[in-house]
């Protein structure tokens, strides 16, 4: 599992490590029933904290990406398809705000934003 933490973020470390894996669940590189390393092997891998791993694979434990099975280890939950729509969500809606800011930043008009997104979104069909 590839795994790149900046110490530099203002985002905390556990959540880059949840924001890691979970694009890697919905981008198909870890797949449903895949052993993710235990706790203490990727807190050593890199060099982060055990809690810190912990934290990050409880959280993803209560929102569904992640399952532990005692003495057996954490696996990727089964796709949960509304997870991943809400995902897919969060995720248009932080590039909407994007296009949001740039068109009041140049002070393009809303019509105009609405009109290239129709232009865009029909080509694609």
């Amino acid at each position: 599992m590839k795994m790149i933490i900046s110490n530099s973020s203002s985002i905390p470390i556990y959540e880059q490590i949840k924001k890691s894996i979970i694009n890697q669940i919905l981008e198909g590189e870890l797949n449903e029933d895949e052993l993710l390393p235990s706790i203490r092997v990727l807190a050593g891998d890199i060099k982060i904290s055990a809690m810190t791993i912990k934290k990050a694979y409880d959280e993803l434990e209560k929102e569904g990406y992640l399952k532990s099975i005692q003495g057996k280890g954490t696996f990727v939950a089964p796709k949960n398809t509304e997870l991943a729509k809400e995902q897919a969500q969060k995720d248009i809606e932080n590039y909407i705000e994007k296009i949001v800011a740039i068109s009041n930043r140049f002070e393009i008009d809303e019509n105009d934003v609405i009109e290239m997104f129709k232009m865009i979104y029909g080509e694609d069909k």
